[in-house]
């Protein structure tokens, strides 16, 4: 059972990945591990003196190749690290001094039998250096393993302690059957050394079950094909006819070939499946940072435009003092230059002032302050204050009715931020209207139970495939773009944000270009108690 698991395994970490250098040292230190099996099972199944003496001589091999191979592997597991040259070539000659010397008397002088016809050795000289050799190596393989362990994953680190103690219990006990008793002439437990390698195959379990180094899926499969195999290789043994054996036979190839398939393509599926699960958290990693600098950028345009608003602010106030005359009186091309500067800077205020909403909309930070107000009042507020834009377009006729003088048109509402969506509302109509009409109404919708703002106008129209998209950030119509080159395309995604929280509606129309919009909100009434 333990050469048929230990062929498992080494055969499983081989197929499963050909092209890694741990899977092939590995898959040598279990070949060496097969090796010491095989050769105690000859010595104990021999009778013969001298085949006797041959396997106890290629016993020790297996240890050789142990050591060696787990020096390799922990250079290699779980991280590569940086190569000894001088000591790996000090360490590769004496491996080939000790496996020259492995066939002469200076490893077994001889070989006697115990009560029951149990074998034993008597030791050469060279078996202390053998037991050195051993020592050596391993301890520098586990110092290997170790090192930079603070560095490593906690994957890493439970792999390392599963293997290296499996590993480690396994030697211990062996080297004690195999190696130190027989110095002390107690060769009757040199027999049961390999069967020490169980706890290497436990440990390693555990490491493929709990820790994922290798699948259970993959080491499960390989079992039952590998089950299957030998019962069709013993009827082909066992079978009495010729044309019994050669139809088993055929069979056995069949089911090694179909196994072989099997193996392949699950192994493939795990492969799949892990390279998928390391791009969904790579996914996941990239995202988290995406949004992480998402919400850094937002924090740094806050940041930006609330000390630019100051200034700003400062600057329109100054140009508006000078254009009223209360800093003395000035001449006609000073009066226009500072209007212009008074319009410029009141323009990218306004740009700014849109920067700080988005901002604190998406980091979550605008603030409201309800009150109950008149929603006819504000409009008729709003269209006072824009007096002097509407008065310019001199070519566009503005119009404004409430329905029913009578209505309570109170509503719970943020003032100012009701106020600046009415006005956007009405100073993009009056931007994007060369010549025609403009038209704002109030009215109360009965069967919705909601107060109407409806802006109507007889512009430039939006096309229909902006329509859906014209409350995102950044979306303006192309006409738009031509007509007004200062926007910024953010006004109406603010609007919508602020009437949405306000629990009201805002949506816009139109039958296309040249033919006018139509904007309507939607606000519910006061709640009266």
């Amino acid at each position: 059972m333990t050469l048929a698991l230990s062929v498992l395994l080494a055969g499983y970490v081989y197929l499963s990945n050909r092209r890694s250098d741990v899977n092939r040292t590995f898959l040598f230190l279990i070949c060496g591990a097969l090796l010491w099996i095989l050769a105690n099972f000859m010595t104990d199944t021999s009778t013969e003196v001298f085949i006797i003496k041959f396997w106890s001589k290629v016993t020790i091999v297996g240890p050789i190749f142990i050591a060696y191979f787990f020096y390799r592997l922990s250079i290699l597991f779980p991280r590569r690290k940086v190569e000894a040259k001088r000591l790996n070539i000090v360490i590769v000659i004496v491996t080939c001094i000790l496996l020259a010397f492995v066939p002469t008397d200076l490893n077994i002088v001889s070989v006697y039998f115990l009560p029951d016809n149990i074998p034993a050795i008597n030791p050469g000289a060279l078996y202390i250096a053998f037991l050195i050799y051993f020592a050596v190596l391993l301890v520098i393989a586990f110092r290997n393993i170790f090192d930079g362990y603070k560095g490593y994953n906690p994957v890493e680190k439970q792999q390392a302690k599963s293997i290296s103690l499996g590993l480690g219990i396994s030697v211990l006990f062996g080297s004690l059957a195999n190696l130190i008793l027989p110095l002390l002439n107690h060769s009757e437990f040199v027999n049961y050394g390999p069967y020490f390698i169980l706890i290497f195959i436990v440990f390693t379990s555990y490491a493929i079950i709990r820790l994922g180094m290798f699948n259970v899926k993959v080491i499960v499969t390989q079992l039952l094909v590998f089950v299957i195999w030998i019962f069709a290789f013993l009827r082909v043994l066992f079978d009495e006819s010729l044309l019994d054996r050669s139809l088993d036979a055929g069979l056995f190839v069949v089911l090694v070939i179909f196994g072989v398939l099997i193996i392949r393509s699950v192994i493939k599926e795990i492969n799949q499946r892990e390279k998928i699960e390391l791009l969904a958290a790579d996914l996941q990693k990239a995202n988290s940072r995406l949004t992480e600098l998402d919400r850094q950028k937002s924090e740094f345009v806050s940041f930006a435009t609330h000390q630019l608003r100051a200034p700003l602010t400062a600057m329109k106030g100054y140009a508006s003092l000078i254009l009223e005359g209360d800093m003395g009186k000035i001449t006609s091309q000073t009066k226009d230059a500072v209007g212009r500067i008074f319009e410029s800077t009141n323009t990218l205020t306004n740009i700014v002032d849109d920067y700080l909403n988005v901002t604190r909309i998406e980091l979550g930070t605008m603030k409201y302050a309800f009150e109950t107000i008149d929603f006819k009042t504000l409009v008729e507020d709003v269209i006072g204050e824009l007096k002097p834009n509407i008065d310019k377009a001199t070519k566009v006729k503005f119009l404004f009715g409430a329905e029913n003088a009578g209505t309570d048109y109170r509503i719970t509402a943020d003032r100012d931020k009701l106020k600046q969506v009415i006005a956007n509302l009405i100073d993009n109509s009056l931007k994007y209207t060369p010549s025609g009409s403009v038209g704002v109404s109030l009215s109360f919708n009965r069967a919705k139970h909601k107060f109407v703002f409806m802006l109507k106008d007889t512009g430039i129209g939006i096309a229909p495939e902006t329509l859906p998209h014209l409350f995102n950030k950044f979306t303006r119509a192309g006409n738009a773009n031509k007509t007004n080159i200062k926007g910024t395309g953010l006004g109406l995604f603010v609007a919508k944000e602020i009437i949405v929280a306000h629990h009201g509606t805002i949506r816009a129309e139109s039958d296309g270009e040249g033919k006018g919009s139509t904007f309507i909100v939607e606000l519910e009434p006061f709640a009266k108690a």
